[in-house]
């Protein structure tokens, strides 16, 4: 199934804006949350088809987020991309650990992006 509702979780809103707009324009529903434990609700209540979400937040960060959602069987099936301006090998390691199925560093470029989630199953 076509990934066609994502859901954007970053505590920037310049991120959030820039990152809805690009996805809108392609297309994607988009619904946006402000941090992680916001990310984990929202993501229960809307189902998305994906969730892209940043790592450094207040509260609940992107790694716990992740983890709980990979683990939780109401959203365990939701892929979840990384997106981070944590750019080390081990950040990523981790990263991909916690039950995410990529990663990428900010400055997040926009085509790779589209084409990663294009290439979603």
């Amino acid at each position: 199934m076509p990934v066609k509702r994502i859901l954007v979780v970053d505590d920037s809103p310049t991120e959030r804006f820039v990152t809805s707009e690009l996805l809108t324009k392609h297309g994607y529903e988009v619904i946006t949350a402000e941090n992680g434990a916001d990310g984990i609700v929202k993501a229960k209540t809307t189902r998305p088809d994906l969730v892209l979400m940043d790592v450094i937040m207040p509260g609940t960060n992107g790694y716990q987020a992740t983890r709980m959602l990979a683990k939780d069987p109401a959203t365990g099936q939701i892929p979840v991309i990384l997106c981070t301006s944590k750019g080390q090998e081990t950040d990523k390691i981790w990263g991909l650990r916690q039950g995410a199925v990529d990663y990428l560093v900010k400055p997040v470029n926009h085509a790779e992006l589209l084409q990663k989630i294009a290439a979603l199953p």
